[in-house]
């Protein structure tokens, strides 16, 4: 069985509009407000890109054309995700 994780309660104040947003999202989501929290916060803290996501990243904020591909059909698709490499 797997231990769970320790919760501590804990009061944030926050700006009214926001947290009537936070609830929307989290009802469409399907959680509650408590879980949607934490879900948004643990993924903002520990979901770090890795190198190969950062390089694309930075390559995308540069402005750099990197190609053009061709979605036709998958042959040329592929070419074209090659010639790009």
């Amino acid at each position: 069985m797997e231990a769970r994780a320790k919760k501590r309660p804990t009061a944030f104040r926050l700006d009214e509009s926001l947290l009537d947003k936070l609830k929307a999202e989290a009802k469409k989501a399907n959680r509650s407000l408590n879980n949607y929290v934490e879900y948004i916060l643990m993924d903002s803290v520990y979901n770090e890109p890795n190198e190969t996501t950062l390089e694309a990243i930075e390559e995308a904020r540069s402005g750099k054309f990197a190609g053009t591909i061709d979605t036709k059909n998958f042959d040329t698709f592929m070419k074209s995700i090659n010639d790009i490499e």
